[in-house]
């Protein structure tokens, strides 16, 4: 859930670099916060169609696409790539392949021109906390 939060407080941040880990766990919140939002929606009997979409899962995802967006672009430059290969998702099919292959990558190792790893940030953070 932390970093579901982390990804909030940073709304319209498309600066700097996001971890896999991160990014991942924000769409898995993103899922089940999506899935209960379409169960009350159908429970309430206010969905626009059979589907199950109604009013309090468009504005969820309506809340959600700013965030979404920017830790896409953040975690695209984590793996060294601009932001604006996003919209590489907007090709069928393949777009949305090429975007998976790429949130999927490790970060890159170092400082990138996007800034520091905030991976080995985080590991030099717990390591001083062991000390």
């Amino acid at each position: 859930m932390y970093w579901y939060v982390k990804v909030l407080k940073q709304y319209a941040d498309f600066e700097g670099r996001a971890r896999r880990k991160e990014y991942w766990i924000f769409a898995l919140f993103n899922v089940i916060f999506g899935v209960t939002a379409i169960v009350l929606d159908t429970l309430l009997e206010i969905s626009f169609t059979e589907s199950g979409y109604g009013p309090i899962y468009l504005l969820y995802m309506l809340a959600m696409l700013i965030p979404g967006l920017a830790v896409g672009v953040r975690r695209l430059h984590d793996v060294g790539k601009s932001g604006a290969m996003i919209l590489v998702g907007l090709i069928p099919f393949v777009g949305g392949i090429w975007l998976l292959v790429l949130f999927l990558r490790d970060s890159e190792a170092g400082e990138n021109q996007y800034g520091p790893n905030p991976k080995e940030e985080q590991e030099e953070y717990f390591d001083t906390l062991r000390e």
